[in-house]
């Protein structure tokens, strides 16, 4: 598929992946008027009239759907059903109304939120069904799998052109460093960057520090995304990932390093793990649409902290007005 010649409508296009994809499509060649970049001020995908609308004002050839409603374990806990009806009815609304607009093509952006608790490391595709998830973000793992059993479900039925990717944990430039919903890397750096600035000697992490993560770095992502776009229409699900592991406690003291805190990492074990491990098998991108990442993880580590630094005061200049808005 070339997608400098269909028009593409990009949920979630001005969020921290959709910013790093629709740059993608640009460097593809497509134009502004026929790559849009969704966003919920504009249409509020849990409400069918909102995405009708979409789906007659842009009249799209493909869809990448990377909306979600998400957050790190913090979030997952205070907000498991919200999170779940939201993810659940944005995918459920979204392919169907791209099946009666006659939509060539349908990207869903999974989560590795979506594997079994205990699933043997790497994980490979074919483990996707064989247990439930880790507890604190099961509601919205499953509610974004769902995407998965409709694409399929889709293509049997009406032969529609629907696949499913599953992306690792994200990271880099554009993140959220919000504390309401930053996952691991961002909430690190941002603790770490103020801790360092106030002299303070502790910092506290959550958990052990035992558990394991994979990290893909957000323009590997995006650039996954716009290969399987162009490349794959299988129906079998594709993780995207970096191929490597790392520790929750490595990760702090290595965020730490680069941010050139000196101090004492808190290990506060009364708050969960998560997920004991996470590293994806990635063989399957590869083969199917020639993806494999290219970021050294140290080195998207230094440009996200930079890029934190650079951007920390309109970022914190936004949090105090949404927190005075809400207060009203």
């Amino acid at each position: 598929m070339n997608l400098g010649e269909k028009k593409i409508v990009v949920t979630g296009g001005g969020g921290f992946v959709g910013a790093a994809l629709m740059d993608g499509l640009r460097a593809r060649g497509c134009r502004p008027e026929n790559a849009v970049a969704v966003r919920r001020a504009q249409y509020d995908l849990v409400r069918e009239a909102d995405v009708v609308r979409l789906y007659e004002d842009h009249r799209p050839d493909v869809v990448i759907h990377l909306a979600a409603v998400v957050g790190g374990i913090g979030a997952n806990r205070a907000n498991p059903g919200s999170f779940y009806y939201q993810n659940l009815v944005m995918g459920a609304l979204l392919m169907e109304h791209a099946r009666l607009h006659g939509v060539q093509k349908f990207v869903a952006i999974g989560t590795i939120c979506a594997y079994p608790k205990f699933t043997p490391v790497p994980f490979k595709e074919d483990e996707l069904w064989n247990g439930y998830p880790e507890e604190t973000n099961a509601p919205y793992g499953l509610a974004k799998k769902m995407l998965l059993v409709q694409a399929q479900a889709y293509r049997a039925q009406y032969g529609f052109n629907a696949v499913y990717l599953l992306p690792v944990n994200l990271y880099g430039p554009r993140d959220s460093f919000d504390p309401a919903n930053s996952h691991v890397i961002p909430a690190l750096i941002r603790k770490f960057v103020e801790a360092a600035e106030k002299g303070v000697g502790e910092v506290e992490v959550w958990g052990t520090g035992r558990a394991t993560r994979e990290f893909l770095y957000v323009d590997d992502a995006a650039e996954g995304v716009l290969l399987a776009t162009e490349r794959y229409d299988g129906s079998e699900p594709v993780n995207l990932g970096a191929g490597f592991e790392i520790s929750i406690r490595e990760l702090a003291e290595l965020i730490a390093e680069t941010v050139g805190f000196q101090g004492r990492l808190a290990w506060n074990t009364s708050q969960p793990d998560g997920q004991p491990r996470r590293s994806l098998d990635t063989a399957r991108a590869e083969s199917a649409f020639g993806f494999k990442a290219h970021m050294p993880f140290k080195e998207g580590l230094r440009r996200t902290v930079d890029w934190y630094r650079a951007h920390r005061a309109e970022l914190l200049r936004r949090e105090a007005l949404r927190a005075h808005a809400l207060s009203k």
